[in-house]
């Protein structure tokens, strides 16, 4: 594949001119737009920009970062600019992870059609690469970097800028004996295939050498029965046949004639252990794997708070890229904050803020078109209605004509639920999560007396004021708290609108001028809330009702009804009525949302919630970091559809079990970690080219309390290439079902904190044992393939009691 992308560089005319270079737009927002010269490097992977012809260029972005490319129509930001841009001369260019979408204007429709095409030509071959041709790609790559003259040869000189440009630090004349040995034609430089065997014996790796010969009779191959002990002891494969050996043979082997005697070399050996295969992470838990007909409450739901925003809670940007990317993320509830809009149109913001606003409708078109691309699974709208009776209508309208049959607006086959339905029940169907005027039961009952004279306007209007405010009042007020520096001179008390902010409020604030946002002051004169019945219609299943207490919920509401709750109130939850919240949560959905003085949209820890079965723990995505990290690795299984089975002790409404004070109903159990080597770790700071890191590797356990818990290894001096630790690292986990396991790499500083190097989490019950590497991700969760550390996994049965 890679030596078919060299072929495509030199044949495919829209490469080849996309190589030359185009003077394009690089559009920022309505007033950055600047022309900027992009041009395609000979490599084929990376593109390059200058401010103008022959400047000075700096790298714009790599083809192994693309996850697609848009047309212009779909580009928030170039609808906006249309009068000025023709749609058709645009493009965006969508990144994996966080990393904002760049957004382009060509001088022609057929410039644009070059750039398009070409760059999702190179896109899909990148993605369809195999092991063995992403590698050869990434030496490749690095050829390139370390000849600086770009002649296609290397010197010894160029080969010791480039071995501190890949973290290796090496003795001049060890590193001078690989050069000449690898240079057979002693012409004194490295040309291609003279380089592979360079890298070769660099990354030479002397503990995979010997766990090759502890198993193999002759030290040069290992047959069917040694490779399938190797499976069945090392790996704890115990289901390993001789038939799956053949297959992994046949598939790691490289050369043919090993692949025919049914062995496999060491070249075999190591491609096993980098594959999918020999990865920490369970094949098996990959696909969805879990049993999706049990009620929605039985299930952990990737959640988002504000998902409209793309950065903060104050100022920042609102944008349907928000809701983008977290449902191809496979978030299956998104936030909207919907309020007044000008001309009619309800917009969604974070009320009371400088946040930009966008239009309701383009969210809920999005939703509809992106909702089911990455899971077939029910998506949740979490609407926080702030908008007067007129604008609720519409709202209503929106809902109903652009997402059509995709809204679920009427329980299943018209029965009263008894408990909520299932994942599979609700495949591909949209649900609104809001307040409702009546109880399930009435709207069935109106339905089936349709021949009875309904009530009229003005009796609906009233009974849903009345409803709506006594909803209010009993809500718990979350705290307030003020978007500035209050002035001891004003006699006004200022405070934010809360979440649950009165039409009153909202049509005061909508009123006020936009250029000068001052804070709210709240009058005290009693305000009327009145919910509209066309939009209280379309909530069935996730109707919103304040909670007081668990026995009053067990007393009054129904399996239909939910409860959200701010991440403060939800923790002194768990920690004073732990198992009254489990055994709540086993049958009534859960949502905890961040802490309104979380204004940098900063995350906390979801394990607490989770522990408690809560399911609707809802982050601020757009924000990296450990927590995104835990949130990530637990959805990362079952088929990344958005749900997770909870443990069978969380889905019990009668269930004993208490998070603060934990008692698994199986065995504790041990795991043993030893942390053997790293490989090609990348550069924490790439900008000291002669920097080299000094890693070290934390591992964090996260789940109940007692099993909170963090080690480390010892650091390395001066070796990010190929560090070798060779530690073992134990630890004792009470509830298994419930941890989650975090491998992070940083370089030691001694004058400072620590640097990120990369990380890698999952759920314990995903984890495989045996020799297995664990591939490093970035802060926003993007691969640094290939770097990766190599572990041996060792789980046992804990002997002991079980702790309580």
């Amino acid at each position: 594949m890679a030596s078919l992308l060299q072929d495509q560089l030199t044949t495919h005319q829209d490469l080849l001119l996309m190589q030359e270079g185009m003077l394009m737009y690089k559009v920022k927002s309505k007033t950055w737009k600047k022309l900027r010269y992009f041009r395609l490097q000979n490599d084929g992977m990376t593109v390059w920009h200058e401010r103008q012809a022959k400047g000075r260029a700096k790298p714009s972005f790599s083809i192994s970062d693309v996850e697609t490319v848009r047309k212009g129509h779909d580009s928030e930001l170039l609808r906006n600019l249309a009068e000025e841009f023709p749609l058709e001369q645009g493009f965006t260019i969508v990144f994996h992870g966080r990393r904002s979408n760049l957004d382009l204007v060509a001088n022609s429709v057929k410039e644009a059609q070059i750039w398009m095409q070409g760059l999702q030509l190179l896109v899909d071959l990148v993605t369809s690469m195999d092991q063995q041709e992403q590698l050869d790609q990434w030496l490749s790559d690095w050829f390139q970097r370390g000849d600086k003259n770009q002649d296609g040869r290397m010197t010894f000189q160029e080969v010791q800028r480039l071995l501190h440009l890949m973290n290796v630090e090496m003795d001049q004349e060890y590193a001078f004996n690989l050069f000449q040995a690898a240079d057979t034609s002693q012409s004194g430089t490295l040309e291609g295939e003279e380089f592979v065997q360079f890298y070769k014996a660099l990354t030479k790796r002397d503990e995979v050498q010997e766990l090759f010969e502890s198993f193999s009779a002759d030290g040069q191959k290992l047959t069917l029965l040694e490779f399938l002990d190797f499976l069945q002891e090392e790996q704890k494969e115990q289901d390993c046949d001789p038939e799956l050996a053949l297959e992994l043979i046949d598939r790691y082997e490289p050369s043919d004639s090993g692949k025919l005697r049914h062995v496999l070399s060491v070249d075999g050996f190591l491609s096993y252990l980098c594959s999918k295969d020999g990865d920490i992470f369970n094949p098996a838990c990959l696909p969805i794997y879990q049993d999706m007909t049990q009620p929605l409450s039985h299930y952990f739901i990737n959640s988002s708070h504000n998902t409209y925003l793309m950065r903060d809670q104050l100022c920042g940007q609102s944008s349907v890229e928000g809701y983008i990317w977290a449902l191809k993320q496979g978030c299956r509830c998104v936030e909207v904050d919907v309020w007044d809009g000008p001309s009619g149109e309800p917009v969604v913001y974070h009320g009371h803020t400088l946040t930009s606003r966008i239009l309701f409708k383009d969210v809920v078109a999005t939703v509809a078109q992106y909702a089911f691309q990455t899971s077939d699974y029910p998506v949740i709208l979490s609407l926080e209605n702030h908008c007067s009776w007129e604008q609720q209508e519409t709202i209503a309208h929106h809902l109903t004509e652009i997402l059509g049959e995709q809204l679920l607006s009427t329980t299943l086959h018209g029965l009263l639920p008894t408990q909520l339905p299932s994942p599979e029940e609700l495949r591909m169907k949209i649900l609104v999560k809001g307040k409702k005027l009546d109880a399930l039961e009435e709207d069935l009952k109106d339905e089936e007396e349709e021949e009875e004279e309904p009530e009229s306007e003005l009796e609906r209007q009233l009974e849903s004021e009345s409803v709506l405010e006594s909803q209010y009042e009993t809500e718990p007020k979350p705290e307030l708290q003020e978007l500035r520096p209050s002035s001891k001179d004003k006699k006004e008390k200022v405070v934010t609108c809360p979440s649950f902010c009165l039409p009153i409020c909202c049509q005061t604030t909508a009123q006020a001028s936009i250029s000068k946002p001052e804070p709210l002051l709240l009058s005290q004169q009693k305000s009327k809330v009145t919910l509209c019945p066309a939009l209280s219609d379309l909530v069935v299943y996730l109707k919103t009702v304040s909670f007081h207490s668990f026995a009053h919920s067990r007393e009054h509401y129904h399996c239909y009804e939910m409860s959200s709750f701010s991440e403060t109130k939800a923790r002194g939850l768990v920690k004073e009525a732990g198992n009254e919240f489990v055994q709540h949560n086993a049958w009534q959905l859960s949502r905890v949302y961040p802490s309104g003085l979380r204004t940098d949209s900063s995350n906390y820890n979801p394990q607490e919630l989770w522990n408690a079965g809560c399911q609707m723990v809802a982050m601020n995505m757009q924000t990296a970091g450990p927590e995104m990290d835990i949130y990530d690795g637990l959805f990362r299984q079952n088929g990344g559809c958005g749900y997770v089975l909870k443990p069978d002790f969380l889905c019990d409404a009668q269930s004993s079990f208490n998070p603060e004070r934990p008692i698994s109903p199986f065995k504790a159990q041990t795991l043993l970690i030893q942390v053997i080597s790293g490989q090609q770790l990348p550069k924490v700071n790439k900008t000291k080219e002669g920097s080299i890191v000094d890693p070290l590797v934390k591992v964090q356990i996260f789940g109940v309390r007692p099993d909170t818990t963090r080690q480390e290894t010892n650091y390395v001096q001066n070796n990010g290439f190929n560090p070798y630790w060779g530690q073992t690292l134990c630890f004792r986990v009470l509830v298994p079902e419930l941890a989650m396991v975090r491998f992070v790499v940083k370089d030691y500083d001694w004058k400072s904190r620590n640097d990120f190097i990369g990380q890698y989490t999952l759920p314990w019950t995903c984890m495989q044992q045996g020799y297995r590497h664990i591939h490093l991700l970035s802060k926003d969760g993007t691969s640094l393939h290939p770097a990766s550390i190599f572990v041996y996994i060792c789980i046992r049965e804990d002997l002991e009691e079980d702790e309580s």
